[in-house]
């Protein structure tokens, strides 16, 4: 059984100061032969903490998704981009849905969820509304201090994949879930004020009478 991870930290809203040290020290991969960058979606039978090296200090930026939540389609694009802007560091992104135990683990209920690991330890959280190249660059410069390729932007072969920005027919499961368990939450909460009022002194007698 794999350990359970440290919570992961909270972006700071105002980390928008260059002058501030990086708060994750990655280690930058070799590109050497490198001719292709780009991210890798896994699929359904592969986990992600086989592709997160625990005794490692690279970094690696982890995409939650769904094909069927249109804030994940409009992202798409601009997370297909930032490999080439970021070539020394590594970018995977997984369907939440088919991969529910780690969004328990991690706290993704909510898609597109976006975390830095270093290694195999969640590191910051991506928590801007606004998901676009620039705002990508700056949360990743502003954790690893890791400056972006200039000349790298949104292209109409990123609008194409390999994150799909297309949406798919599907059921969100995630969402379903949160409603089943807020509904049984009520529920469960509900039936125990009501068994408790009836262990109250007098309660009974006010309700007879």
């Amino acid at each position: 059984e794999q350990p359970v991870l440290e919570p992961v930290l909270p972006e700071e809203q105002n980390g928008t100061d260059s002058a501030k040290a990086p708060k994750v020290s990655c280690e930058e991969r070799n590109t050497t032969g490198i001719e292709r960058f780009t991210l890798q979606i896994l699929n359904v039978s592969q986990d992600l903490m086989e592709f997160l090296n625990p005794n490692s200090s690279d970094c690696t930026l982890v995409l939650f998704y769904t094909p069927w939540c249109r804030f994940s389609a409009s992202l798409a694009p601009h997370f297909n981009s930032l490999p080439r802007a970021f070539p020394t560091l590594r970018f995977l992104a997984l369907d939440a849905s088919q991969h529910s135990s780690l969004s328990t683990r991690f706290g993704t209920v909510a898609v597109p969820n976006i975390l830095l690991f270093q290694g195999a330890k969640p590191m910051a959280r991506f928590n801007h509304t606004d998901r676009t190249l620039e705002t990508l660059k700056d949360f990743i410069f502003n954790q690893t201090g890791i400056e972006a390729k200039s000349d790298v932007a949104v292209t109409k072969e990123d609008w194409e994949g390999p994150l799909p920005s297309v949406l798919t027919k599907g059921i969100d499961w995630l969402l379903l879930f949160s409603v089943l368990f807020l509904a049984s939450f009520v529920l469960y909460a509900t039936l125990r004020t009501e068994s408790i009022r009836w262990l109250i002194p007098g309660q009974e007698h006010e309700h007879q009478e």
